[in-house]
């Protein structure tokens, strides 16, 4: 009967709040696992490629390193507009959660990208150097050398990237994509419903710290070992 009274005051019903967690956490681990898969080729090209790197070359790490500025620089609203087409190629359609899921790697891949370039590049040289000295092969350097070198702070930057990506969640009502974030727009914002509003808030919240937490800790394991 409490949680009756509770949803009531709220506007909406159970079953509107448990969907609309659903579609961000739906948006969030699909879209998250694209754009790390995405972000961490082209942080790997980026690394290889600058100079001084193991695959120097200029003219790859130029283009790469433009595309992810570029990127980068459009604000996701506008990205979310401007891709449209795009949307429409891929999955059919321009409206709902999975059509949003496009927008959203395009938005978090690059972004992703240059957290993961740093912290490749905090990895000791020295390392990279032994590896080389001993015969190991590009593939193998990042296999067993890199990639397990800088697996800590690779887990906080795709915490952070989780984050941002959250937040970008909220905004993908645009295209009809629903989570948390439409749920405060649509029925908080242009309603004027104070607490339903506040309640997202505080979903966003405990989201994020739940997030930030388990990233620390498989950080902090990571680093370890």
């Amino acid at each position: 009967m409490m949680m009756d009274a509770f949803f009531k005051s709220l506007d909406v019903t159970q079953s509107q709040l448990i969907d609309c967690a659903n579609q961000t956490l739906y948006m969030v681990f699909v879209s998250l696992v694209l754009g790390s898969l995405i972000g961490i080729v082209l942080a790997l090209i980026l690394v290889l490629s600058r100079k001084g790197g193991i695959k120097e070359n200029k003219y790859v790490f130029f283009i790469v390193n433009t595309f992810i500025n570029i990127v980068r620089s459009i604000p996701f609203i506008i990205l979310l507009v401007f891709i449209l087409p795009v949307t429409r190629a891929i999955v059919g359609t321009r409206i709902g959660t999975t059509a949003a899921l496009v927008p959203l790697t395009f938005f978090i891949a690059p972004y992703l990208a240059r957290l993961f370039e740093n912290s490749l590049l905090e990895v000791n040289h020295g390392i990279i150097e032994a590896a080389k000295a001993m015969g190991a092969t590009t593939f193998q350097i990042i296999i067993h050398f890199w990639l397990p070198e800088a697996k800590g702070s690779l887990i906080l930057s795709t915490t952070i990237g989780t984050i941002g990506l959250l937040g970008a969640t909220a905004m993908a009502g645009v295209i009809g994509g629903g989570g948390v974030g439409d749920l405060a727009l649509t029925y908080g914002y242009q309603r004027m419903n104070f607490p339903l509003m506040l309640f997202t808030v505080i979903v966003l919240i405990v989201f994020v710290q739940i997030i930030q937490s388990i990233g620390n800790y498989f950080a902090a394991k990571a680093r370890k070992h």
